[in-house]
């Protein structure tokens, strides 16, 4: 398969990372210093099913948890996740930390760091060769485990938000199969800047428009470019373009304050487009919110 010859190259230059489409929803994915941000905790799965239609079409799936410690300012937060593509699977774990100081009365500023491990996995009696008996793949079961590590800045306030993600800087060797005599593949430092704002239009009606840049050289810089709205703080609609990709619809519900469905749908604007039935990603989430904050929002 291209992906086992892909990983098999010198270094790891592409994406490595998995992209999610509701990350408006779930921005603690991209950047650490968002752990702790609001006055309660919150759990959130994402469940993406790419390409739908395509065999061995990647899927990918993650546990998050954030939440803060107002009195010593700092939040803290992890994620299990794991990514599979065809014979290829991605796993890890990593924990976060934040800490957050006010910049006069209407802004914050947060760092974060994260730290983990990733496993990534190749079940070579799931590859067919064009050539049986090819020594760079074997018929085992391989995998590699490393170290994970990553970084953040995070501006915020009520309405605006400007986040800076730096998930793997730590290059880490990889080394996928035993008979492999270099050493040369590596974790790819990656970065994430996003930046949203919340008008609030008449009648509980709230419109967030946000972009999301991402870059992992020496691919080309891709962009998102989402909008929400929202009403009651309860019910949302969404759009989201992403270059050179697809375009997608977003929508979702929170009940009761605490407990959120959310779905999306991604068509894609790539030739790709004519071999699978499109890209379907289902968020379910969990608010853990102090009786008292509870009351306000209610109010």
């Amino acid at each position: 398969m291209w992906l086992v010859g892909f990983m098999q190259a010198s270094i790891l230059f592409a994406q490595q990372l998995p992209q999610y489409t509701q990350y408006m929803m779930n921005d603690f994915v991209l950047n650490p210093a968002i752990a702790g941000r609001n006055d309660y905790w919150e759990a959130k799965s994402n469940n993406r099913y790419q390409w739908v239609g395509i065999p061995d079409a990647p899927r990918t799936y993650m546990l998050s948890m954030q939440g803060p410690f107002k009195s010593l300012k700092m939040g803290i937060g992890g994620t299990i996740y794991t990514d599979i593509v065809g014979p290829t699977r991605r796993t890890g774990i990593n924990l976060a930390y934040a800490y957050h100081i006010k910049i006069g009365a209407k802004y914050k500023l947060s760092f974060g760091v994260s730290g983990g491990i990733v496993q990534y996995a190749v079940d070579g009696s799931k590859i067919t060769t064009h050539d049986p008996g090819d020594p760079v793949l074997t018929s085992n079961y391989q995998s590699v485990i490393a170290p994970d590590i990553g970084a953040g800045i995070y501006f915020y306030s009520k309405k605006l938000s400007v986040s800076l993600g730096f998930p793997q800087i730590y290059q880490a060797n990889l080394k996928f199969f035993q008979d492999q005599t270099t050493n040369q593949s590596t974790l790819a430092q990656h970065f994430y800047g996003l930046v949203t704002y919340k008008f609030n239009l008449k009648q509980n009606f709230v419109l967030e428009p946000c972009v999301l840049v991402k870059y992992v050289a020496p691919a080309p810089v891709q962009v998102d470019a989402g909008v929400k709205l929202t009403y009651k703080n309860a019910i949302w609609l969404g759009a989201n373009y992403r270059s050179n990709d697809a375009v997608s619809a977003l929508m979702g519900y929170m009940f009761k304050g605490w407990l959120m469905v959310a779905y999306s749908y991604d068509y894609s604007i790539t030739p790709i487009r004519k071999y699978n039935s499109g890209t379907h990603e289902i968020m379910l989430g969990m608010r853990f919110m102090p009786a008292k904050k509870k009351a306000e929002e209610d109010k």
